[in-house]
Order: C-alpha cells, then sequence, then structure tokens
C-alpha cells in the first residue's frame, strides 16, 4: 500500500433470525421441561454413563442411546463465573449474571445454566442447588429459570 492509500474496515453487525430443530432428543427433553417440569436424560447402553443434556449418540462407545430417565431437579455445583455486562445474547437479570455447571443427582455429565437467590460472595463449589422453573414454560432451556441453593 502506498502512502496515499487508505485501509478502510467496517465492523459489522449483522443480526439474522433463523429457526432450528432441537432433533428428536432435544425435542423430548424440551417437552418435558415445558409440559412437567421435569428434566430427563439419556443412558448409554454400554457404558451406564446418564447424559444431561440427553444425547443420541454415546461420544464414547459409538453406540446409540435410547433409554431415558428422569433426573433429579436437585445437585452439585461443579464450578461458576459471573459476568458483570450486559450482552444481547444473555438473560437479563439484577446484579451480575452468574452461570454455574450443575451436575444434577442421576447424571454423570453436568448442565451450565444460570444462578440464582444468591449472593455472589455466598458461592461455594460443591454447595448443593435445586431447579427453579419459570411458572409459563414455552419449550427451552430457560424454562429452568435458574438454579438456587438447596435448604
Amino acid at each position: 500500500m502506498s502512502g496515499s492509500e487508505v485501509n478502510i474496515i467496517y465492523n459489522g453487525h449483522i443480526k439474522m433470525p433463523y429457526n432450528w430443530s432441537v432433533g428428536e432428543t432435544g425435542s423430548r427433553f424440551f417437552a418435558e421441561l415445558r409440559d412437567n417440569q421435569k428434566i430427563w436424560g439419556t443412558r448409554c447402553p454400554d457404558c451406564g454413563t446418564v447424559f444431561l443434556p440427553p444425547r443420541k449418540n454415546c461420544p464414547v462407545c459409538m453406540v446409540q442411546i435410547k433409554e431415558w430417565v428422569e433426573i433429579e431437579p436437585k445437585g452439585t455445583l461443579e464450578t461458576y463465573t459471573a459476568v458483570s455486562y450486559d450482552s444481547p445474547v444473555m438473560p437479563k437479570v439484577e446484579g451480575p449474571l452468574i452461570y454455574g455447571i450443575v451436575k444434577l443427582d442421576g447424571a454423570d455429565t453436568g448442565l451450565v445454566h444460570l444462578l440464582g437467590e444468591i449472593n455472589p460472595d455466598d458461592i461455594r463449589i460443591g454447595m448443593r442447588v435445586e431447579a427453579v422453573f419459570k411458572p409459563e414454560t414455552s419449550g427451552n432451556i430457560l424454562d429452568i429459570a435458574y438454579f438456587k441453593p438447596s435448604r
């Protein structure tokens, strides 16, 4: 580039709405959240791992999973992080947005979700938490409003 050329860079932000299918496994999982406020996972027939969120195929054994198991709405906080800035892709909450990985009783894998009804200074890895469902559900992961400390 010579001294007279100008390199102009425009940082664009395109918002494009879209629909996508959650498939057979996701459809059942979200329907159970919406209709029954129940959390379900899938169990591998070979290794016995219970996946939450549910999986159609075991990533270890490479076999199809057909067995569904109901998962308790209580579990253990494995780790967490607090976000103190707003972003259009994050739910709106008062105070810092706190994400955690929760291993629910009966599941072998963790579920990433929001934590609520807790002061960030009181959060501890290993603490017991329980799901809080929204009163009106719509068939997505945010039908679980957040996980709060178990009493």
